[in-house]
């Protein structure tokens, strides 16, 4: 069996590696000329940790990933809200990551490479069409895709048993397999993003969500261990700024202005950190909507499939998004492997993967913290100095189950749960 996989991200570069480990032959096509380690921090949950370490890359991982202690909550001036245990702290048996996307992809891409080949990710191919070929109609079963190389503006046909779309929210295979899918949708929030270099703050590896969407929201953490008493610290701003609605189109790599950031926090100085002196202290500022996409009635068909943010983009809330596209990478190799025909395990992966997913793309819209954290701006807007003193126990229980819900698995059943290694019987 081989698998063309679209798109060289966390998911792309996962499913390669999930494939290759099965014993199934795949290649990786990148639109972009050069793959770099762009981007700002995200967090890898236990679940998606696990699925890389039993890929082989813990001591990578390691090396690069801060273990996240705590997802502590306070509100602007930084009284302690909810503090919730993360990772090997909440009783997993695997850490809570908090890392730089770059460097993630960076290592991924690396180990594809060493255990693939130099040539298993080809750059500068982007996706125009793909045709599928059944039995008795063509002279192979599977799939022919047409890649433009941008280097020479040549059409290249690439042929496959298996095609999977890992090529992000604004994805080309998603487009071909569901010409009327709808846009994307827009709630309103403005996200800014960014890195300094900072004094660790707290126990120096607790990811702090500060203030409230409904005015402003602060969430920062560092994404690597202090060197000479400095650390990487990555944040993200969130604040509410138009009426939810589609949007025609969103970048991750758009740049944002200090000046138009800046404002929303001013004045913030939290007892451990100086929110304006890091926004001002950030060499590059990235600007970008909170969107996600309605769920699709079914991802592919046939020997085609989605998978990642092209099958399911999520708002950015639970610190789920790149845990989730590795859960589908090793899923669907767990299923193509152990299937008698390409599509029937593409199938059964489906059915996995969209319902779990669907769920939490609902789930994220919801926005279950911010009606409490709304309560807390509204019974305290100076502060307080016990929380108990401003939410009821129930209140306090409800929001971290609201927050669990979104963000966690069972931790026993992970635990416990047998591996997803598989191999390939041909």
């Amino acid at each position: 069996m081989r698998v063309l996989i679209i798109g060289g991200g966390i998911g792309g570069l996962t499913t390669a590696l999930s494939l290759h480990a099965a014993g199934i032959d795949c290649l990786v096509a990148e639109s972009a000329l050069e793959l770099r380690p762009l981007g700002v921090g995200i967090n890898l949950q236990p679940h998606a940790v696990r699925e890389l370490i039993e890929l082989g890359l813990g001591d990578e991982l390691a090396k690069v990933g801060v273990p996240t202690s705590y997802q502590t909550y306070t509100d602007r001036f930084g009284g302690t809200i909810l503090a919730l245990p993360r990772g090997k702290y909440a009783g997993y048996n695997w850490p809570q990551y908090s890392i730089h996307r770059g460097e993630l992809q960076m290592l991924l891409l690396s180990a594809v490479r060493e255990r693939l080949g130099a040539d298993a990710v080809r750059t500068g191919l982007s996706l125009e069409d793909f045709e599928q070929h059944t039995a008795g109609t063509a002279e192979f079963t599977g799939v022919t895709a047409s890649l433009r190389d941008a280097r020479t503006g040549e059409l290249l046909n690439e042929t496959a048993d298996v095609l999977v779309g890992a090529d992000g929210i604004h994805s080309t295979v998603r487009a071909r397999l569901h010409p009327d899918d709808g846009p994307l949708m827009w709630n309103g929030i403005r996200m800014w993003r960014g890195t300094a270099e900072g004094d660790p703050f707290l126990d120096g590896t607790t990811l702090i969500v500060a203030g409230s969407m409904a005015v402003s929201k602060f969430v920062v953490y560092p994404i690597s261990t202090p060197v000479r008493g400095r650390a990487l610290i990555n944040w993200v701003a969130e604040v509410a700024i138009a009426e939810p609605g589609p949007l025609t189109a969103a970048d991750w790599s758009r740049p944002g202005r200090l000046e138009d950031v800046l404002p929303h926090f001013a004045g913030w100085q939290l007892p451990f950190l100086d929110v304006p002196a890091l926004i001002s202290g950030s060499g590059r500022i990235l600007e970008y909507p909170m969107v996600d996409k309605d769920p699709l009635p079914w991802w592919g068909t046939g020997r085609v499939t989605l998978l990642g943010d092209a099958a399911h983009p999520l708002y950015p809330v639970g610190s789920n998004g790149g845990s989730q596209a590795v859960l589908d990478a090793r899923v669907l190799a767990m299923e193509l492997a152990g299937a008698a025909d390409p599509a029937a395990g593409l199938a059964a992966y489906e059915q996995d993967r969209r319902t779990a997913t669907t769920k939490l793309v609902l789930a994220h819209r919801e926005l279950p913290i911010e009606e409490t954290i709304a309560l807390v701006t509204e019974r305290a807007p100076d502060g307080f100095d016990d929380i108990k003193d401003v939410l009821t126990s129930k209140e306090l229980t409800d929001m971290a189950a609201a927050q669990q819900r979104i963000t966690d698995m069972d931790i026993k059943a992970l635990n416990d749960r047998s591996s997803w290694n598989v191999a390939y019987q041909t």
